[in-house]
């Protein structure tokens, strides 16, 4: 069944954002997908995400395999405003994959974390 009201911020080169997407699926829901480093993001999207998941913009940020060390992103002293432009600048920051539904929404890592938002 298509579930507009549940959307993955997809990457699907990555193996978690693909078990997320089969798990949905498993569970007989088709979500929204947006993949977001070909559609990129708005400020309103990330700060509703990260507001909405309650970890914050921090808690979107993907560390591994990106330039956030480089750009000062981890530094504690780093502002949300900086780190949400520089999202947006480079999607790859954003870490996957996200969901959410009317429950809210989460970085499902693991996987697994998608059950909470069903």
């Amino acid at each position: 069944m298509s579930r507009p009201d549940v959307v993955i911020y997809h990457n699907p080169a990555c193996g978690t954002s693909r078990n997320t997407l089969a798990l949905l699926r498993e569970k007989g829901v088709e979500p929204t997908v947006v993949e977001y480093l070909k559609t990129g993001w708005t400020r309103e999207q990330l700060q509703d995400l990260a507001d909405r998941s309650g970890g914050g913009v921090r808690g979107l940020l993907r560390e591994r395999g990106t330039r956030a060390a480089e750009l000062g992103l981890t530094d504690p002293a780093a502002s949300n405003e900086a780190i949400i432009a520089a999202m947006i600048l480079d999607p790859i920051l954003v870490n996957r994959p996200i969901v959410a539904t009317a429950k809210g929404a989460a970085l499902c890592r693991p996987a697994e974390q998608v059950l909470t938002l069903l």
